[in-house]
């Protein structure tokens, strides 16, 4: 949070967090002298931390509606929104726990001096709040996200005492029940901390990130800079369809990226992880270095050099013809290359039709008026899209290819990035590579470039050639190789992805252009005879044109 916290919400934020801080004092006091007059300044006191909330929520509407409220200030406005709204529920807890207690006939069975250590460490966040939000101060709001681990520590072993009792046929089993709505309160109050923290943290970096996120973050970067005080700031790049989050990383008062954070599934990262690996055993120069890696329980983290240059994607909407030329042509010699270096005599199957039988259930749910029974037109019968697969299915058992090579196994045009500067191609996004059919892709290459969202007539135009361009390239190696079902294992393959690729699309015009071609491109494979593959053509400015 790089700017100034208006005054009028300012004050109010501090009126918010002295009435929490009574609030919790008020219950943590009830434990050691629970009396009526304790339990009703807590239980009749909810008014005034809801007004402070409501006041703090107006004024930063009333801010953000400003035409003039730049980016910085804006995400500011929003994350007070939510302090405030995280530190009023922190009454609301304690007001359940005021329910639960005076109900109960003996405290004992709670053992009530347990609790007024926990709710020290409650209000011991309350008190870096002002300070960690005023102060932009990300190491005060990782304290207070460090209490919530703690927190959950103390309350297991309440609830443990608890159960334990229970299944002792303890006499006092409603008291040990409410005492365990009472553990479970005080717990959200730590889950509240952890979110207070995330918030002011996300507010500082610009983006939104978990408390675990920042830990490994924080941690990979001071691999880096070999500092603990070195500052860095984090831009979001992507977010992958599998969960992970990608951002830039700077450090110091460069604004370059000196690496690449990717973190998520502790799975999905440790695959990126072992496919960079791989890449560099076998074909080294194309992925980048893995600068560090971190996991913690599920997730895991990583730091990836940083690869300057352009996406393809870029190049193709943004820059010039000649640029555009000149990265197809590094990007066919490198391909090219690596095809031959990693070549082995190992015949092997995509499974295009399993593949995408395993993502139909998916693409139904966004496009469900793509799912038929099939019909009879003119006495013609049109074939449900499922028994296209079904057929093309079978079909496909007997279209193994003749050898195997290492692809990208994800090759969309934004994962491939090309340097100008050194003529270089590098690959990111690396999870999915394994020796295997090089049609696999090829095909998502050129259905990468058709799903593109992009309605400009020229700029289509632009697309629909670069695709076929790229065809013409891995239709010659095929030649060179006499892979005589190269045509047809293609048809399957450009089927697959056109009908998956369209769970992403929400465009009805762009999605039913794309299953319609699957399904064409599927009723031409199974209209064409086996035994001639090797005259089958794709009708490539057919598909590939709008």
């Amino acid at each position: 949070m790089t700017n100034r916290i208006p005054e009028s919400i300012q004050d109010n934020l501090r009126f918010l967090c002295v009435e929490v801080d009574s609030q919790l004092a008020n219950l943590q006091a009830f434990f050691t002298r629970p009396t009526a007059a304790i339990a009703r300044r807590v239980a009749e006191r909810d008014g005034y931390a809801r007004n402070l909330k409501m006041r703090i929520h107006a004024d930063c509407i009333r801010r953000l509606s400003r035409k003039k409220t730049g980016e910085a200030k804006r995400r500011l406005l929003r994350s007070l929104e939510l302090v405030s709204t995280d530190l009023d529920r922190l009454t609301e807890l304690s007001r359940e726990c005021i329910h639960q207690l005076v109900d109960m006939d003996d405290l004992v069975a709670l053992e009530p001096e347990t609790f007024p250590p926990m709710l020290a460490q409650v209000r011991s966040g309350v008190a870096k709040v002002e300070e960690a939000v005023a102060g932009s101060n990300t190491q005060r709001a990782l304290q207070i996200g460090r209490l919530e681990a703690s927190l959950q520590k103390d309350v297991r072993r309440r609830v443990s005492h608890c159960i334990t009792a229970l299944k002792r046929r303890h006499n006092r089993t409603e008291d040990l029940t409410r005492a365990l709505f009472v553990a479970q309160a005080i717990r959200q109050m730590g889950e509240v901390l952890l979110h207070l923290s995330e918030v002011i943290i996300s507010a500082n970096l610009g983006q939104s990130v978990n408390f675990e996120r920042y830990c490994s973050l924080q941690s990979l970067v001071e691999d880096l800079t070999d500092s603990e005080n070195e500052d860095f700031s984090m831009a979001p790049i992507a977010e992958t369809r599998s969960g992970s989050s990608i951002s830039g990383i700077s450090t110091g008062q460069d604004d370059d990226y000196v690496a690449i954070f990717k973190d998520g599934l502790k799975r999905k990262v440790k695959e990126e992880r072992q496919g960079v690996e791989s890449w560099h055993e076998i074909y080294p120069g194309l992925a980048p270095k893995i600068l560090s890696y971190k996991k913690r329980g599920q997730s895991a983290a990583l730091l990836i050099e940083h690869m300057p240059g352009f996406t393809f994607e870029q190049i193709l909407l943004n820059e010039s013809s000649e640029l555009l030329d000149e990265a197809l042509k590094r990007l066919t010699r490198t391909l090219k290359s690596v095809w031959r270096e990693t070549h082995t005599d190992i015949p092997v199957a995509a499974n295009h039709m399993q593949q995408l039988e395993k993502r139909l259930g998916e693409v139904y749910k966004i496009h469900p008026e793509f799912k038929h029974s099939g019909a009879t037109v003119c006495g013609v019968d049109l074939l449900a899209f499922d028994t296209l697969v079904e057929r093309a299915k079978a079909r496909e058992a007997c279209l193994e290819a003749p050898f195997s090579v290492y692809i990208h196994g994800d090759f969309n045009v934004d994962n491939i990035i090309y340097d100008p500067l050194e003529r270089r191609i590098n690959f990111i996004d690396l999870h999915r590579s394994s020796y295997m059919d090089y049609v696999q892709d090829v095909s998502v290459f050129m259905v990468s470039n058709y799903r593109l969202q992009i309605k400009d007539a020229p700029l289509r135009r632009r697309i629909m050639q670069l695709a076929q361009d790229f065809y013409r390239m891995a239709r010659r190696y095929a030649i060179s190789q006499d892979d005589v079902t190269f045509e047809l294992r293609l048809a399957l393959g450009l089927a697959r992805s056109f009908a998956t690729s369209t769970r992403f699309i929400l465009d009805n015009a762009l999605a039913n252009s794309m299953f319609l071609r699957a399904h064409y491109l599927l009723e031409l494979v199974l209209a064409a005879d086996p035994q001639k593959a090797h005259r089958f053509r794709i009708p490539m400015k057919e598909i590939f044109v709008d």
